[in-house]
């Protein structure tokens, strides 16, 4: 789709008022938002090619420097990869140069459909080489050609078969949601990678079932490495990490932070229900309010593996599965291990801004009930302990390792 130069500067325009507006940060995370447009305005609307367009004016929106900001095309043509193909990169030397290397590929996600392992490169994208510092970007809705460098250093090219999203507003593949097996020692082993949907119903129902078949285990290690995020299907698995019902932490719009506010005062989620009848109950209850909450943890009663509880994590760990691990630190409820998350605790949502494109932005920030924020940095480790490629290789789990020998001292 071409577009005239009007069309590039409506485009341009609608998208500096909804940032000017909707933004969760009146000062713009301290960036000189205004004088950022009248610097890059003219290269941008001088710019034909419509993919180019959009990646010039993603790369302006990312200069306010926070998390689930961009700006895309509805057709979702060019999604993360993390995303897309639900696997999370690691950027490592080669004696080519710098490549991206699979880290975390998750189980029923589109790369591990594809029979894509970590370790194996990423070498090219339907025939177009990708190397750091570009990201990997994915089109969904149909067959991607990953040219790869395999574990044995012999090069192939696989398809990746990449859904339709189920919303074009926040386009994601979904692996499997949530997994678990029972290890030795009486430990029990959960790995959640996403929470989709905005109440969570399936996942939650998901994870209740994982609880259920570890009930009798006096330990647990729950997986948040890679954990993609989502929505609020992640306050079960809070929930199941406390037997009362204690608060989360709060988030707040740009609005209710300028008026000034009483966290003690914000109106407070803490149910998912079991059933998707009761979502328009929900909905109806919450409609036209602003968007400033408590959450609360469901009050799920106790767990045999109270006081006993690792959370392992990564430097892919986002959102949802970071909010998990600050609560889980504030509250002293387990110990965590692995590497410091990624520090992108900002919830994203899309506004149009004209044929068919979207720019993604924060408009709230999350507080734990401490009131601390770890946008931009992440949750540092109890126990810090680095990803192994050799261990990796020899078909260990280092980190998962050093998780077991924790809980077993707990």
């Amino acid at each position: 789709m071409q577009l005239s130069r009007d069309d590039r500067e409506k485009i341009f325009a609608k998208t500096c008022r909804v940032v000017e507006k909707q933004y969760f940060d009146p000062q713009f995370n301290g960036r000189d938002w205004p004088g950022l447009v009248n610097q890059h305005k003219q290269a941008i609307l001088e710019v034909n090619e419509p993919a180019e367009f959009e990646r010039a004016m993603h790369e302006l929106v990312r200069k306010l420097g926070t998390s689930h900001t961009g700006f895309f095309h509805q057709s979702v043509n060019r999604v993360p990869g993390r995303l897309a193909v639900c696997a999370t990169f690691r950027k490592t030397e080669t004696p080519e140069g710098l490549r991206w290397m699979f880290q975390d590929v998750h189980e029923g996600g589109p790369a591990d459909r594809a029979g894509i392992v970590p370790l194996d490169f990423l070498l090219a994208i339907n025939g177009k080489s990708i190397t750091p510092p570009e990201q990997p970007m994915f089109p969904m809705g149909g067959t991607a050609e990953a040219t790869l460098r395999r574990r044995d250093q012999t090069e192939s090219t696989v398809n990746i078969r990449i859904p339709n999203p189920r919303t074009r507003r926040q386009p994601y593949a979904e692996p499997r949601e949530v997994s678990f097996r029972k290890l030795d020692g009486g430990i029990g082993y959960l790995k959640a990678t996403i929470f989709p949907g905005l109440l969570g119903v399936d996942v939650a129902r998901e994870l209740d079932r994982g609880i259920a078949a570890l009930s009798d285990c006096d330990r647990l290690i729950v997986d948040l490495r890679g954990n993609l995020g989502g929505g609020l299907g992640l306050l079960r698995l809070m929930s199941h990490l406390t037997p009362g019902k204690i608060p989360v932490g709060y988030s707040v719009t740009r609005k209710r932070a300028e008026q000034g506010f009483d966290k003690e005062s914000l109106r407070r989620f803490g149910w998912i229900p079991s059933s998707k009848l009761a979502i328009p109950l929900v909905a109806l209850r919450h409609a036209g309010r602003d968007g400033s909450v408590v959450l609360m943890t469901e009050g799920l009663g106790p767990k045999k593996f109270h006081g006993r509880i690792v959370v392992l994590v990564n430097e892919h760990t986002v959102s949802a599965g970071e909010m998990i691990t600050a609560f889980a630190a504030e509250k002293n409820l387990a110990t965590i291990v692995g590497t410091e998350t990624a520090g992108r605790l900002l919830g994203g949502t899309g506004f149009k801004v004209g044929h068919g494109y979207l720019v993604i932005l924060p408009k709230a920030a999350f507080y734990t009930w401490q009131g601390r924020s770890y946008e931009g940095h992440g949750i540092t480790p109890d126990v810090q302990i680095p990803w192994s490629a050799e261990a990796t290789l020899a078909g260990r789990d280092n980190q998962l390792e050093r998780a077991v020998e924790v809980a077993k001292s707990l």
